[in-house]
């Protein structure tokens, strides 16, 4: 069983990793399947998936929808990354909040020209899992993200869907601490959750403008409920 002195998705991560490099899972073979690797380290299913995405982000592995994950270099890429313990720093969370609102805004902006009925559908599906578990710790933080992914797929262009992916997988914990602090709040919860729905409204609207405007306002809300110091608008020239 793995101890909690890191988070345990960077235990498995790391161990992963140094199998990888060490050649106990070669280049060309697969990982074990992820309830394998789940009982083998001892947690969920869940920390196994984004275990596996850290090594896909580092282009250790490559993942493909019913066929598990395939090991395709020993070594990561020394590319774009998020440093570790970046929920901890409120300076360098803040700089990737404001990275977010960019990304994002223009992520829900094309999401509104380019989303298939599927697209659609998938957003509206995260929604609808999102509201029934608005105050569950875990299943909230799930959800929350899926429907960010689904908004990140409907751009229909893949670098979009890796970096956000990637994003959200490094914020996991800040986007858990920041609907934490709704909770706190009155009301609040339940606010967040339309800043969610004014986003998708936008989307099937097909409004680009509102839907980008939209995905800002509900990061700028985020990074507010986490206290975090950003830039006003118009100093980051968002109107």
């Amino acid at each position: 069983m793995l101890t909690k002195s890191l988070t345990l998705t960077e235990q498995v991560a790391r161990q992963l990793a140094s199998d990888i490099a060490d050649g106990v899972h070669a280049v060309g073979a697969k990982l074990p399947a992820g309830r394998v690797l789940a009982e083998q380290y001892g947690v969920s299913a869940a920390v196994i998936r984004e275990a596996t995405e850290r090594l896909r982000a580092q282009g250790l592995i490559q993942s493909r929808q019913g066929s598990g994950s395939t090991v395709v270099s020993r070594t990561g890429a020394q590319g774009f990354q998020v440093s570790t313990g970046i929920a901890v720093d409120r300076k360098k969370l803040a700089s990737v909040y404001e990275l977010r609102m960019e990304l994002e805004g223009g992520a829900a902006a094309l999401a509104a020209v380019r989303s298939t009925p599927q697209d659609l559908d998938a957003m509206a599906s995260a929604l609808a899992s999102l509201q029934a578990h608005l105050d569950h710790p875990e299943a909230g933080v799930e959800h929350d993200i899926a429907f960010h992914v689904a908004i990140a797929t409907a751009t229909h262009n893949s670098y979009y869907q890796d970096l956000l992916q990637y994003l959200n997988l490094q914020l996991r914990l800040a986007v858990s601490t920041a609907r934490s602090n709704s909770r706190l709040q009155d009301g609040l919860t339940a606010a967040v959750h339309q800043e969610h729905v004014a986003v998708f409204e936008a989307i099937r609207a097909r409004d680009p403008d509102r839907a980008r405007q939209a995905a800002i306002r509900h990061l700028q809300q985020a990074a507010g409920r986490l206290q975090l110091d950003l830039l006003s608008p118009a100093a980051s020239h968002i109107s």
